[in-house]
């Protein structure tokens, strides 16, 4: 079944419950098809009727896909799982990526759950450090900037092999950005 919580933005932004959905989907064949099917179905009907028809054809399509049974919260097409971890900061998105590409480049336990030296890449609207984790999966941390001038640190894990995985690297993550941020 699909998280409530996605199920009642899906029915906000479309204007539809989710009975409405469920209907539609399934008169229009879902069952039958693949992910990237389904969700060019749906964002052709959603196009001109709600902003960013492509993001919300993509959440209502895993929405659907947890709800019959296809995938589990947290689980990628491909049938990987990923997660999240995010912490609001005081310090401005470049300020935060400086901090946090010092503190990842000694921190023991960072340096223990990565592979490889990883890539700081951006733009005005973010900026992102990317590394593959020791186990293959990746790892994306993020400076997001905020309304107010400061900015998140967005840590996404991807790739991770089992719900049980995700659950165990999101704790890892958490303890870690909670430590960098309350050090800063």
């Amino acid at each position: 079944m699909a998280k409530p919580a996605n199920i009642e933005a899906i029915e906000r932004a479309t204007g539809r419950n989710w009975d409405e959905w469920l209907r539609s989907l399934e008169a229009a064949g879902a069952k039958d098809l693949d992910h990237k099917d389904l969700a060019t179905r749906v964002e052709a009907e959603l196009a001109g009727k709600v902003d960013n028809p492509g993001w919300w054809a993509q959440s209502l399509t895993v929405a659907y896909e947890q709800h019959v049974g296809r995938r589990v919260p947290g689980q990628a097409q491909d049938g990987t799982f990923q997660t999240s971890v995010s912490k609001s900061t005081a310090l401005a998105m470049e300020e935060l990526m400086d901090s946090w590409t010092a503190f990842a480049a000694s921190d023991e336990e960072v340096l223990s759950l990565v592979s490889g030296e990883p890539r700081v890449s951006g733009t005005d609207k973010r900026m992102n450090w990317r590394v593959k984790g020791e186990d293959g999966s990746g790892v994306q941390v993020t400076s997001e900037p905020k309304k107010t001038g400061a900015a998140s640190l967005i840590v996404t894990l991807t790739g991770l092999p089992t719900f049980e995985r995700s659950q165990e690297a999101r704790a890892s993550w958490a303890d870690i950005v909670e430590r960098f941020v309350s050090g800063l």
